[in-house]
């Protein structure tokens, strides 16, 4: 995905799955290999602290999330048979996919597919042109900086007060103890901006993670992650004030500007899984797929429902892990697209369209819903003539859902530090409930602009989880699946109850029903003969019920 800096977001990539599209003999290019189980694996789910942070797994128990197969580390058998073809270079592995990035020619490729551990293999694209230190982009609608209403805030004022950030650090709330994942394509400047000072002098950004050229530099490349980054962290009183500026931060480079082909979607995805393994709460991504350049296959919009797209396939698993995904809708609005980009239509996640400073809709902003009708954008805050930091630490205007985005994601951690015993869904129930359209959503603002104080007071009203002592939540997994065989996770209150479990498809029409007495925590789920496509699973039991979506690839 090539970003178009302060004027739109980038289009961004996408990963037509059912597509594979030809390697030429002998050309090295990156591949999603995916494996085809996770047997006589040496990690369990009963010593996740083998492969996740203190931190993360205290996020999942305040939010009473299991730690289930898909959260287990690929076998390092099938990594080290794949590592064992020749001419093969590893990137990474994914958990929740199960699967490999690796780097290689159609030949190795051909090798490793036949390996008996591999399920399928997918190209991404040609590998990444090396990064050679050329001068960033300079940032473009440069403007003289104008003092704001409140002078410590600088030109940055309007965009804090649009969403109520400033009644939100007058309260004391700032983003303290809170940690924030920021996915683009550089931050260059980012370690020499007064401005922004403060993170390295208090040790604020907490890890670095560059996915494009496999190592730990990320001041470099594109100056986009530096503006987005800025509106959330910037502190220089009387300069420029973010909407958390005392939030801890991962940064992460997982876009490479030069090209536009699907591993960056794959990049996404093992950004998104190292933000959860070190506890992150919140990942800010201004990134958006919807095109690639030949000869990768481009999507369309009906691809935008929620289980296609990798970027949003791993939005979702990530939302299902207890973080709060805050994506940019996209800057389509007045193109032919016109629609969402990936991975804005991913379910339970926070996807962010843009208004001006008056609260009126951004021409470019991208419209929903989704493909399969879910409400989209979720919120909105001000993208049009946003304030934003250059590389070089100067003041700049600039439009586009990238910065609508990360101005939101700071308020949304200062309303969660200000309520940390909730859930992440529970902070996107709080803002979408006390938002400026609550009870009618439409595809321009979905339900429109957040406000702090009124989403803290709801906040306020909602019971936290309370989890019985080695209680799961329901759920199903793995999810997507391959075969229709599933895995039902059951809570302690409903073992042993008879239990209801029923099948529903897209269109609200039942599938299937059986009847389930759990005896023990994970049920075996079999589902022969069900097509492919989105499905919710469902259990009730007496009166109550509870439901999950799942997707059958």
């Amino acid at each position: 995905m090539k970003p178009t800096f302060l004027l739109a977001l980038p289009l961004a990539l996408l990963l037509g799955l059912a597509a594979r599209p030809a390697v030429a003999q002998g050309v090295v290019r990156r591949h999603l290999v995916y494996f085809r189980d996770k047997a006589n694996s040496p990690y369990a789910v009963s010593r996740p602290q083998e492969f996740l942070s203190a931190r993360a797994l205290a996020r999942r128990s305040r939010q009473n999330i299991a730690v289930v197969a898909r959260d287990l580390p690929v076998n390092p058998s099938y990594v080290a048979q794949v590592r064992g073809v020749a001419g093969v270079r590893l990137l990474y592995t994914s958990r929740w996919f199960n699967s490999a990035v690796v780097s290689c020619d159609s030949t190795a490729l051909r090798a490793i597919a036949a390996l008996p551990s591999v399920r399928q293999a997918q190209t991404l694209s040609k590998n990444p042109k090396p990064y050679r230190g050329s001068t960033p982009t300079p940032a473009a609608n440069t403007a003289n900086r104008t003092a704001g209403t409140r002078a410590q805030y600088g030109p940055a004022f309007k965009q804090n007060d649009l969403i109520g950030a400033i009644a939100m650090h007058d309260a004391g709330f700032r983003g303290e103890g809170m940690q924030i994942a920021v996915f683009d394509a550089g931050f260059p400047g980012v370690d020499q901006i007064p401005a922004l000072a403060h993170l390295f002098a208090e040790n604020r950004v907490l890890g670095t993670r560059n996915f494009v050229d496999g190592n730990k530099s990320v001041y470099l490349r594109n100056n986009h992650g530096t503006n987005c980054l800025s509106t959330i962290a910037g502190n220089r009183e009387g300069f420029y004030i973010g909407t958390a500026p005392k939030a801890s931060f991962y940064l992460c480079i997982t876009e490479d500007a030069s090209s536009e082909h699907p591993v960056e979607e794959a990049n996404w995805l093992a950004a998104a899984e190292y933000a959860d393994s070190v506890g992150v709460d919140i990942i800010s991504s201004s990134l958006g797929y919807s095109e690639f350049d030949a000869p990768s296959t481009s999507y369309v919009y009906a691809d935008m429902n929620g289980h296609t797209a990798i970027s949003t396939r791993a939005a979702t698993m990530a939302a299902r892990v207890g973080m709060l995904v805050v994506s940019a809708a996209g800057n389509e609005g007045n193109s032919a697209w016109r629609y969402i980009t990936a991975p804005a239509d991913a379910d339970s996640i926070m996807t962010v369209g843009a208004v001006d400073s008056m609260g009126r809709r951004a021409s470019f902003s991208s419209y929903g819903p989704t493909a399969d009708g879910r409400v989209k954008p979720t919120l909105v805050s001000m993208g049009l003539n946003s304030a934003v930091l250059s590389p070089a630490g100067n003041v700049v205007r600039g439009s586009g859902t990238s910065f609508a985005c990360p101005i939101l994601a700071g308020m949304i951690a200062g309303v969660w530090q200000a309520n940390p015993t909730l859930t992440a869904q529970q902070i996107i129930q709080a803002l979408s409930s006390t938002s400026s359209q609550p009870g009618t959503p439409n595809s321009s603002l979905g339900y429109g602009l957040p406000n702090f104080t009124g989403a803290n007071t709801f906040a306020k009203t909602l019971k936290p989880p309370t989890p019985e002592p080695g209680d799961t939540p329901f759920a199903v997994y793995p999810n997507p699946t391959d075969d229709g065989m599933l895995q039902m996770t059951v809570p302690l209150n409903l073992r042993g109850q008879p239990l209801q479990v029923r099948i529903i498809d897209s269109r609200g029409r039942l599938v299937t029903t059986r009847e389930v007495t759990a005896a023990a925590a994970v049920e075996q789920l079999p589902l022969p003969g069900i097509a492919k496509g989105l499905y919710i699973c469902q259990i009730i039991y007496g009166k109550d019920k509870q439901s999950v979506q799942f997707v059958r690839k």
